[in-house]
Protein backbone atom coordinates (compact mmCIF):
# COMPACT_ATOMS: atom_id res chain seq x y z
CA UNK A 1 0.00 0.00 0.00
CA UNK A 2 1.24 3.54 -1.15
CA UNK A 3 2.20 6.03 1.93
CA UNK A 4 1.65 9.60 1.72
CA UNK A 5 3.04 12.47 2.64
CA UNK A 6 1.57 16.12 2.69
CA UNK A 7 4.02 18.71 3.16
CA UNK A 8 2.49 22.44 3.27
CA UNK A 9 2.27 25.48 5.81
CA UNK A 10 0.86 24.85 9.18
CA UNK A 11 -2.56 26.96 8.32
CA UNK A 12 -5.50 25.85 6.52
CA UNK A 13 -4.43 27.38 3.03
CA UNK A 14 -4.64 25.24 -0.26
CA UNK A 15 -4.04 21.94 1.40
CA UNK A 16 -6.55 22.03 3.98
CA UNK A 17 -8.79 20.28 1.48
CA UNK A 18 -6.58 17.68 1.03
CA UNK A 19 -6.57 17.05 4.28
CA UNK A 20 -10.23 16.67 4.13
CA UNK A 21 -9.63 14.72 1.37
CA UNK A 22 -7.42 12.36 3.19
CA UNK A 23 -10.03 12.32 6.30
CA UNK A 24 -12.40 11.29 4.03
CA UNK A 25 -11.19 8.32 2.62
CA UNK A 26 -9.67 6.93 6.21
CA UNK A 27 -6.33 7.65 4.99
CA UNK A 28 -3.61 7.72 6.91
CA UNK A 29 -0.84 10.39 5.81
CA UNK A 30 2.24 11.90 7.14
CA UNK A 31 1.00 15.80 7.51
CA UNK A 32 4.33 17.82 7.48
CA UNK A 33 3.53 21.19 8.17
CA UNK A 34 6.39 23.98 6.69
CA UNK A 35 7.51 27.20 7.78
CA UNK A 36 7.80 29.27 5.33
CA UNK A 37 10.77 31.81 5.42
CA UNK A 38 13.33 28.79 5.85
CA UNK A 39 11.61 25.84 4.33
CA UNK A 40 9.43 26.62 1.55
CA UNK A 41 11.79 27.29 -1.74
CA UNK A 42 12.86 23.43 -0.66
CA UNK A 43 9.22 22.18 -1.36
CA UNK A 44 7.54 24.60 -3.64
CA UNK A 45 5.08 22.77 -5.95
CA UNK A 46 4.83 22.07 -9.34
CA UNK A 47 1.84 20.09 -9.77
CA UNK A 48 -0.50 20.24 -13.29
CA UNK A 49 -3.44 18.24 -14.88
CA UNK A 50 -2.41 15.59 -17.03
CA UNK A 51 -4.19 17.74 -20.29
CA UNK A 52 -4.26 21.04 -21.30
CA UNK A 53 -7.60 21.23 -20.49
CA UNK A 54 -7.30 20.09 -16.72
CA UNK A 55 -4.48 22.58 -16.18
CA UNK A 56 -6.39 25.24 -17.41
CA UNK A 57 -9.19 24.21 -14.83
CA UNK A 58 -7.19 23.69 -12.09
CA UNK A 59 -5.27 27.06 -12.78
CA UNK A 60 -9.25 28.88 -12.82
CA UNK A 61 -10.18 26.82 -9.54
CA UNK A 62 -6.79 27.59 -7.62
CA UNK A 63 -6.18 31.04 -8.92
CA UNK A 64 -9.47 32.04 -8.02
CA UNK A 65 -9.39 30.72 -4.57
CA UNK A 66 -5.78 32.34 -3.97
CA UNK A 67 -7.40 35.76 -5.19
CA UNK A 68 -10.38 35.19 -3.14
CA UNK A 69 -8.37 34.66 -0.22
CA UNK A 70 -5.70 37.22 0.02
CA UNK A 71 -9.16 39.61 -0.66
CA UNK A 72 -9.82 37.33 2.41
CA UNK A 73 -7.15 38.15 4.25
CA UNK A 74 -6.91 41.43 3.80
CA UNK A 75 -10.04 42.19 6.05
CA UNK A 76 -8.18 41.27 8.76
CA UNK A 77 -5.49 43.07 8.23
CA UNK A 78 -7.02 46.75 8.94
CA UNK A 79 -6.75 48.37 12.09
CA UNK A 80 -9.58 50.29 11.98
CA UNK A 81 -12.74 48.55 13.25
CA UNK A 82 -15.18 50.75 11.68
CA UNK A 83 -13.66 50.05 8.22
CA UNK A 84 -13.10 46.33 9.14
CA UNK A 85 -16.61 46.16 9.18
CA UNK A 86 -17.57 47.87 6.41
CA UNK A 87 -15.29 46.03 3.65
CA UNK A 88 -16.36 43.07 5.47
CA UNK A 89 -20.05 43.80 4.18
CA UNK A 90 -18.43 44.82 0.62
CA UNK A 91 -16.62 42.14 0.60
CA UNK A 92 -20.29 39.18 1.89
CA UNK A 93 -22.34 41.60 -0.52
CA UNK A 94 -20.14 42.20 -3.96
CA UNK A 95 -16.65 40.50 -4.26
CA UNK A 96 -18.08 37.19 -2.38
CA UNK A 97 -20.86 36.95 -4.37
CA UNK A 98 -18.60 37.21 -7.39
CA UNK A 99 -16.46 34.45 -6.96
CA UNK A 100 -19.10 32.23 -5.86
CA UNK A 101 -20.88 33.01 -9.38
CA UNK A 102 -17.54 31.77 -11.25
CA UNK A 103 -17.39 28.73 -8.67
CA UNK A 104 -20.92 27.66 -9.43
CA UNK A 105 -20.62 27.69 -12.79
CA UNK A 106 -17.52 25.27 -12.26
CA UNK A 107 -19.07 22.93 -9.62
CA UNK A 108 -20.73 19.64 -10.96
CA UNK A 109 -24.10 19.06 -10.16
CA UNK A 110 -23.03 15.65 -8.87
CA UNK A 111 -21.30 18.01 -5.94
CA UNK A 112 -17.58 16.90 -6.50
CA UNK A 113 -16.09 20.69 -5.34
CA UNK A 114 -14.91 21.86 -2.32
CA UNK A 115 -14.92 24.85 -0.41
CA UNK A 116 -15.73 26.81 2.36
CA UNK A 117 -15.97 30.18 3.46
CA UNK A 118 -19.07 30.30 6.09
CA UNK A 119 -17.58 29.87 9.40
CA UNK A 120 -15.80 33.58 9.38
CA UNK A 121 -18.90 35.34 7.49
CA UNK A 122 -22.31 36.92 9.18
CA UNK A 123 -24.41 34.52 7.01
CA UNK A 124 -24.40 31.68 4.99
CA UNK A 125 -22.82 33.13 1.69
CA UNK A 126 -24.02 29.76 -0.15
CA UNK A 127 -27.86 30.53 -0.05
CA UNK A 128 -28.61 30.22 -3.59
CA UNK A 129 -25.89 28.70 -4.93
CA UNK A 130 -27.27 24.98 -5.12
CA UNK A 131 -24.58 22.97 -6.64
CA UNK A 132 -21.98 24.53 -4.20
CA UNK A 133 -24.70 23.85 -1.42
CA UNK A 134 -24.66 20.35 -2.25
CA UNK A 135 -20.96 19.93 -1.94
CA UNK A 136 -20.64 21.95 1.36
CA UNK A 137 -23.66 19.25 2.52
CA UNK A 138 -21.43 16.14 0.95
CA UNK A 139 -18.40 17.25 2.15
CA UNK A 140 -19.73 17.36 5.84
CA UNK A 141 -21.99 14.79 6.03
CA UNK A 142 -19.00 12.15 5.74
CA UNK A 143 -17.93 10.89 9.06
CA UNK A 144 -14.06 10.92 8.09
CA UNK A 145 -14.46 14.64 7.84
CA UNK A 146 -16.76 15.27 10.49
CA UNK A 147 -14.12 14.02 12.81
CA UNK A 148 -11.24 15.28 11.49
CA UNK A 149 -12.56 19.19 11.32
CA UNK A 150 -14.10 18.39 14.97
CA UNK A 151 -10.39 17.67 15.74
CA UNK A 152 -8.89 20.98 13.55
CA UNK A 153 -11.19 23.01 15.33
CA UNK A 154 -9.97 22.49 18.72
CA UNK A 155 -6.28 22.80 18.39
Amino acid sequence: MPSYKLTYFKHWGRAGVLRLLFAAGGIEFEDVRIVRETQWPDFKPRLAGKTPLQEAQIDMIVDGLADMETIFAGLYREKDEKTKLENMKKFAGETLPMFLNNFEKLASSSGHFVGDVVDHLPYDPLVGYANLTKIMDNVKSNPRIAEWMKKEAAQ
